[in-house]
Parts: structure tokens; C-alpha cells; sequence
């Protein structure tokens, strides 16, 4: 029988509204922008690396929002600390690309006040490959086809977030 691939937070209860802990602080949002811890069981026995992104359908852009992408995290990791992204505690040999806010790293929820609650998708990609070509340079939608490419598994849950 094969195991179920699933990721989870201790960070918060995905069912309710994403803490402002785990919000942007900056282009009208004041929250802390923590990187949320993230643990995920059940990969396949196959699996050479991890992958994970945070992304908003929602943004008004035309193609969603990239708030975190991660890549080269070794298959032996099975969850990211809370706060890793802005202490700087990934594991060995993780990336992290550039967000479409235009820098590296976690950056939080943020949607446009008065609009409905935006989702923010939380995913963990089991990869086939233990590298994808990732700097702090790289685009979500350049990570997101590389990801794509060499998927064997996913596991993803939504919270969500709006302002007023």
C-alpha cells in the first residue's frame, strides 16, 4: 500500500485566517513576515530532493503571486523550521528564488484592501532529481516549470488571508 504523501504546520490552523505573524510588512501590510514552519510525510522512496513553494492564485496580476519558492532541499529533510527563511536556517544546500515582490526569500500574504480573502497555497514537491538550477535571481514561474519537469509527488494545503 503506498504511503500518502501530506504537508502540515504547527504555524497555524490552515482553516482559519493565515496569523499576521506570517503576514508582509511592507507595501501596506504590518505583519511580522516569518516564514511558517512546514513538515511533510509520506515521499516516495524515489524521491531526490524536495522543492516547495508558497503562491497566490488570487493576486490580481493575471498569473497568481509567488510569496516563497525553495528548491535543493535534501531528501533526507522532512520539515523547515519556522522563521528558517529570515534566519537564514534552511537545510544545507537549499535555495530560495526570488518572489514576485523582487527579492529572495519568504515574503508573506499581502493581498489589495477591500478585495475578498486571497488563498495562499503552501506546496511540498517530491523531485526526481537531488538539483534544480535555482539562485536568489530566480523567478517563481522559472522555478514552477523546472519544479514541474521533474515532480514524482505533491502535497499542498490553502489558508486563507484578505484585509480591509
Amino acid at each position: 500500500m503506498e504511503t500518502l504523501f501530506t504537508l502540515k504546520t504547527s504555524s497555524f490552523d490552515p482553516s482559519k485566517t493565515l496569523p499576521n505573524k506570517f503576514v508582509f510588512n511592507s507595501s501596506g501590510c504590518t505583519g511580522d513576515n516569518v516564514s511558517p514552519e512546514l513538515e511533510w510525510t509520506g515521499a516516495p522512496e524515489t524521491t531526490k530532493s524536495f522543492a516547495i513553494t508558497v503562491f497566490d492564485p488570487d493576486a490580481p496580476t493575471g498569473s497568481g503571486w509567488w510569496h516563497w519558492t525553495v528548491a535543493n532541499i535534501p531528501a533526507n529533510v522532512t520539515n523547515i523550521e519556522e522563521g528558517a527563511s529570515n534566519n537564514k536556517k534552511l537545510p544545507a544546500g537549499a535555495i530560495e528564488g526570488k518572489t514576485d515582490y523582487g527579492t529572495s526569500g519568504y515574503g508573506g500574504a499581502c493581498p489589495p484592501p477591500g478585495k475578498k480573502a486571497h488563498r495562499y497555497i503552501f506546496t511540498v514537491y517530491a523531485l526526481k532529481t537531488d538539483k534544480i538550477d535555482i539562485d536568489k535571481n530566480t523567478s517563481g514561474k522559472d522555478l514552477d516549470n523546472q519544479i514541474n519537469a521533474n515532480t514524482i509527488a505533491k502535497a499542498s494545503f490553502t489558508v486563507k488571508y484578505g484585509r480591509s
